[in-house]
């Protein structure tokens, strides 16, 4: 007898299965109008969880109560193109290095908050000091 868990997993894979093929990380080639063929390359992350629990309780089948989750994620990155013509190939990278806008709107909150809270410092001081005169 099967236990659910096998079920739940095999449908899972089934479907990022369905999602990912070799096209995924190497793209249909493209051709421009000069005769270039440019073939896009891409990296794929897949991270997956399951998990389940038995029941001590039986149904009104006599089987144990089963109940229990899974999930995937995935994540699809552009890392470069080949670039084929003229009886060369050449590669181009993709830069995916963040920019120092996207550096410091990442650091936005941070840099908030210190300032929110050197603004509460300074007011807290001068209260204290008004307070003593």
């Amino acid at each position: 007898m099967e236990h659910p868990i096998n079920g739940l997993l095999d449908v899972t894979m089934q479907k990022i299965r369905e999602m990912i093929d070799v096209n995924t990380i190497i793209g249909d080639a493209i051709t421009t109008a000069d005769g270039m063929t440019i073939i896009p390359v891409s990296k794929l992350s897949v991270g997956f969880g399951s998990g389940g629990s038995d029941h001590g309780a039986k149904g009104t089948d006599g089987k144990a109560n089963f109940g229990g989750g899974s999930g995937a994620g995935i994540s699809i990155t552009p890392i470069l193109f080949l670039v084929v013509g003229n009886g060369q190939v050449r590669t181009i990278p993709v830069d995916t290095t963040p920019s120092n806008t996207d550096k410091l709107l990442g650091n936005l909150p941070e840099i908030i908050n210190t300032l929110s809270s050197l603004f509460k410092k300074d007011k807290k001081e001068n209260t204290d000091i008004k307070q003593n005169i």
